[in-house]
């Protein structure tokens, strides 16, 4: 792909130096896989959006693919990015914006393998654990993440919150175990470390899988999100 369009690789921002370290590491794996990888953000942290457009279009790009690092496509990736594409300048058929990263079969796969690193048995009731959002089209897309999630675990994978939505994830684990479940794992839908991993280390689970972060399959989905966006990308890019 040397020649190609980068690739924006658009993230929420953090304070937390661990999180961003995830998503400069995401970064790092894709380029590997060939593209160019510009890391900005929508919030909280710089380069931001019109900042890394600028610089991509200083160093004589006329376009790139822009991929939503995000597991849903909630506010920041149905308003915020639009608006700061539009704010930056950018042509939206030279700067195209991919769909957000999830839901998606591979981001699944990774959940499973992280939950089976963290200890999880067949039989264990599974929660999968994401942050939770105001859109209620985020939020259906959390719920199809865990019918992905299913059949991978061999039972009807429950969702929770860590921060916005019900249940939340602590009292959905307390009524688990109410309810007989002997067992409560819960995947995490969480791109990074951060306050809402830690809410779900402190939910009562008996296991806690680590958050998806820079797993194969995760740097699998980033590229095919880049390749998809490529090839509706104007030659002239």
């Amino acid at each position: 792909m040397t020649g190609s369009p980068p690739l924006l690789l658009v993230a929420h921002g953090s304070r937390s130096d661990a999180a961003d370290a995830v998503i400069r590491s995401l970064a790092d794996a894709v380029a590997e896989r060939g593209p160019q990888v510009e890391v900005c953000y929508v919030d909280v942290r710089g380069p931001k959006v019109v900042d890394a457009v600028a610089a991509l279009r200083d160093r004589g790009h006329g376009g790139a693919v822009v991929v939503p690092a995000f597991l849903a496509s909630g506010y920041h990736v149905r308003t915020d990015l639009p608006e700061q594409l539009h704010e930056s300048g950018a042509d939206v058929e030279m700067f195209r914006a991919t769909p957000a990263m999830g839901p998606d079969p591979l981001l699944a796969r990774a959940a499973h393998a992280r939950l089976v690193d963290a200890g999880w048995r067949p039989g264990d009731a599974v929660v999968l654990a994401a942050a939770g959002s105001s859109d209620p089209d985020a939020m259906v897309e959390v719920h199809r993440a865990a019918e992905m999630l299913t059949p991978l675990v061999g039972r009807r994978v429950r969702v929770g919150f860590a921060a916005t939505g019900t249940p939340g994830v602590t009292s959905l684990v307390e009524s688990l175990h109410a309810a007989g479940e002997e067992r409560v794992a819960v995947a995490s839908w969480l791109l990074a470390p951060g306050v809402f991993q830690n809410r779900l280390l402190a939910s009562g689970a008996d296991v806690v899988a680590e958050p998806l972060g820079v797993h194969d399959h995760v740097v699998d989905t980033l590229v095919e999100r880049y390749r998809t966006g490529l090839a509706a990308l104007p030659h002239a890019a």
